[in-house]
């Protein structure tokens, strides 16, 4: 570049014509990217030889600036202009070099996407509650933050009452287990007095949610989980009728060949209540360290309405009767599924969750 020390316009003016008369012509002959970057700096750069001739430009006396800075400025536009041009022209190029250098046969097949898929608990659940809607029950829902009234009292544990220590329970409020407190649920059972309070009888429903218990996580418990209950109101209804109903259930989830036993147990809503065994998938009975030995496994509870339970929601006991059970989702899905810890539903690993569809 010429440097002159004070900015004379017969100075100026040769190196304008230097500049305009070689700029356009580089540009427009660069053959790379980079060589044409070179340029842009060259003659637009910060210290460019266009850029310092505007600059110079505020020296000149009023006449001088009008009549030499539009011409001047007009063609920085144009370089500027054909800049981009090239630019874009240079890159097509190499994308079709790249495109002409690439063997592609387009009579192959596309990659198909990857497909989502359900989770394992999704697809068990709804697995279970399809059988339970075929046998007639209706599916029904109800809040995950419950009250003391909803989720003890009405099902018939009174205040204080140890039966409330058989589950360990998130309360959101300081007043803890006395009534009107707020909690998360630790059962889907809530659920069956709010149908109740609003549908009068008979009715059949399922309940299947997620439940919240203060329990230390290990490979058999959670602190979140799934339950599904059922639920049969009606003139008539009877143990048999339980039990019947519970048989088809689970032949119709683990086969034909699936064995069940009733065992005495204690649940407040449910008088007589009952846990019910599942004979051993894994060794058929014979007895194996999965089943402690036993040749069962326990997969849920059920029981007889509590009368106290339907005189809570305005049901004559002497006219209708009832039965109930809940179970856990994951501990039906582990049994079905062959998986040993419970923990692996919730770690999202996909080497795990692809084993399902």
């Amino acid at each position: 570049m010429t440097h002159y020390a004070m900015p004379d316009r017969k100075s100026w003016e040769k190196e304008w014509k230097e500049v305009s008369g070689h700029a356009l012509v580089a540009v427009n002959s660069a053959t790379s990217l980079d060589g044409l970057e070179t340029l842009r700096l060259e003659y637009l750069g910060r210290k460019g030889r266009l850029t310092s001739l505007l600059k110079d430009l505020k020296d000149f006396d009023l006449g001088d600036r009008r009549e030499l800075g539009g011409p001047s400025n007009a063609f920085k536009e144009e370089l500027s202009a054909a800049i981009d041009a090239k630019k874009a022209e240079l890159e097509g190029a190499a994308q079709d070099a790249a495109i002409a250098g690439t063997k592609l046969d387009l009579t192959l097949p596309g990659l198909a996407p990857a497909e989502g898929r359900l989770h394992p608990l999704t697809l068990v659940m709804r697995e279970m509650t399809g059988i339970l809607s075929r046998m007639g029950f209706s599916w029904a829902e109800g809040p995950h933050v419950e009250t003391d009234h909803y989720n003890f009292e009405s099902l018939n544990f009174p205040p204080n009452h140890p039966a409330r220590d058989m589950q360990d329970t998130f309360y959101v409020d300081a007043g803890s287990g006395v009534p009107g407190s707020i909690l998360l649920r630790p059962q889907t059972s809530p659920v069956q007095i709010r149908r109740m309070e609003a549908q009068r009888p008979p009715l059949r429903i399922m309940a299947p949610g997620r439940v919240f218990r203060h329990e230390a996580v290990d490979a058999s418990h959670g602190a979140v989980f799934h339950q599904i209950e059922g639920l049969y109101v009606d003139k008539g209804v009877t143990m048999a009728d339980l039990k019947g109903t519970l048989l088809v259930f689970i032949q119709s989830l683990f086969g034909p060949k699936a064995q069940m036993r009733f065992r005495p147990s204690f649940f407040p809503f449910t008088e007589p209540s009952a846990e019910v065994d599942m004979q051993c998938i894994l060794c058929e009975g014979s007895g194996c360290p999965a089943c402690k030995r036993t040749g069962w496994m326990e997969v849920l509870g059920a029981g007889m309405v509590h009368p106290n339970v339907f005189k809570g929601v305005d049901y004559d006991p002497e006219v209708w009767s009832g039965f109930a059970f809940g179970m856990g989702v994951e501990r039906i899905a582990m049994l079905k599924l062959g998986i040993t810890d419970l923990r692996l539903f919730y770690q999202n690993d996909l080497r795990f969750l692809e084993q399902f569809k």
